[in-house]
């Protein structure tokens, strides 16, 4: 379990493919939240103390389960502050990154933040989720967007059966999969290495389940 923000940086450089650059790009995400949060509520402000910990290596966990060759196209729900995606595309810059996101000002951070960082992969797709034009992708994230079944009625026509969704739910993952009905899936629960008490929600979706037919009288 990552305890500190001295393990958490350690646990982030030791990733598979991370560089100097990658780790200068999330030292500036980190930098300019900070600054972005004085003038709009990003993330709490308790949480700035332990950033590392916090958000980029909580995000930054994701990559343990996709290849960096493959993980692309990226689209990330609800990115908000930008976790996972912004600190998902420091860490991979060679991959499409796709970020989902209707409010106006969170919009603006988002884009102005990927300028700064030079993320030539990142895009905003700065629109509710139901106007988003359909396409699919190989990896689907989401940090506290939706309960589970409404995620996947919203976003599951981006997916394939190979396409990877990492889903961090903090203390409610258990639960939410197993109220979940109605899909065909292969999802399970994986610790969280930030947060003792959280989940993440790991698999892939093959499709709605056939309804079953009531019998005749």
């Amino acid at each position: 379990m990552i305890a500190d923000e001295i393990q958490a940086r350690a646990y982030v450089a030791a990733l598979p493919g991370v560089d100097a650059a990658a780790l200068d790009r999330l030292d500036r995400l980190a930098a300019l939240l900070i600054e972005e949060n004085t003038r709009q509520n990003l993330v709490s402000a308790a949480s700035l103390a332990q950033v590392w910990q916090r958000h980029i290596a909580d995000s930054a966990q994701l990559l343990t389960y996709v290849s960096r060759e493959t993980a692309g196209p990226w689209l990330d729900l609800g990115t908000g502050a930008g976790f996972p995606g912004l600190a998902v595309a420091c860490l991979l810059p060679e991959t499409e990154l796709l970020m989902v996101e209707s409010r106006a000002r969170r919009i603006e951070w988002l884009t102005r933040a990927a300028e700064s960082l030079g993320l030539e992969n990142a895009r905003v797709l700065g629109s509710r989720l139901e106007l988003v034009e359909t396409r699919t992708v190989r990896t689907i994230s989401a940090r506290a967007f939706a309960p589970l079944d409404r995620l996947l009625d919203l976003s599951a026509r981006f997916s394939t059966p190979d396409t990877i969704w990492l889903l961090p739910k903090g203390r409610s993952a258990r639960q939410e999969l197993q109220e979940l009905t109605g899909w065909d899936h292969m999802f399970h629960v994986e610790q969280s290495l930030t947060d003792a008490d959280a989940g993440i929600i790991v698999g892939r979706v093959a499709g709605k389940t056939p309804k079953s037919k009531g019998k005749r009288k």
